[in-house]
């Protein structure tokens, strides 16, 4: 970790600190995240568990939450830790989904305990994002491009097989039936 800007050394760090805050008396899967602002503060968040479980919320949406509420909008980096020794800690499509619209190209550093990690982006993690271009582009009457099958016109059905798509006007995704 010697190799990264300081910054960045501490945003992981802060991530792992982060994780001694998280209320998980349900699955004892303690998740922290910290969230490197525009201005270079840092914000920590992790995740807290309800009784009823949807209610609950992830680390990444409660870092991000939190500095929106104070004021927040861009930022540069998150870091994401947990205490699964082997494997990296990534996030779940809804924290993708909202980690992108806050910053498709920030740099998200997924780590392990040791400190180790990967570094992506949200778009990077994200299968076929929706975001303010998109629906701006749907208001609009355009249709977004997406690559791969979707984008050829063609869909997967529940057995795995292309089947041949009829595009309709202002269809993007919806199988024939």
């Amino acid at each position: 970790m010697d190799h990264l800007p300081e910054v960045i050394q501490e945003l992981i760090t802060k991530s792992n600190e982060a994780k001694n805050n998280a209320f998980c008396p349900y699955s004892n899967f303690r998740v922290g995240a910290a969230l490197l602002t525009d201005d270079g503060t840092i914000i920590q968040g992790c995740n807290v568990e309800n009784a009823s479980y949807t209610l609950g919320i992830c680390a990444e949406r409660c870092a991000i939450f939190k500095a929106v509420s104070e004021g927040y909008r861009h930022f540069k980096a998150m870091a994401i830790s947990t205490d699964v020794e082997k494997l990296y800690s990534t996030p779940c499509g809804a924290c993708r989904q909202i980690m992108y619209e806050f910053g498709s190209d920030m740099d998200v550093y997924m780590t392990r305990p040791d400190l180790t990690y990967i570094k992506k982006t949200p778009r990077d993690i994200l299968c076929y994002p929706f975001g303010p271009e998109e629906l701006r582009m749907l208001k609009s009457g355009e249709v977004p491009k997406v690559d791969g099958d979707l984008n050829d016109n063609k869909m997967v059905d529940g057995t795995g097989d292309a089947k041949a798509h009829k595009k309709h006007k202002g269809d993007t995704a919806i199988p024939a039936q």
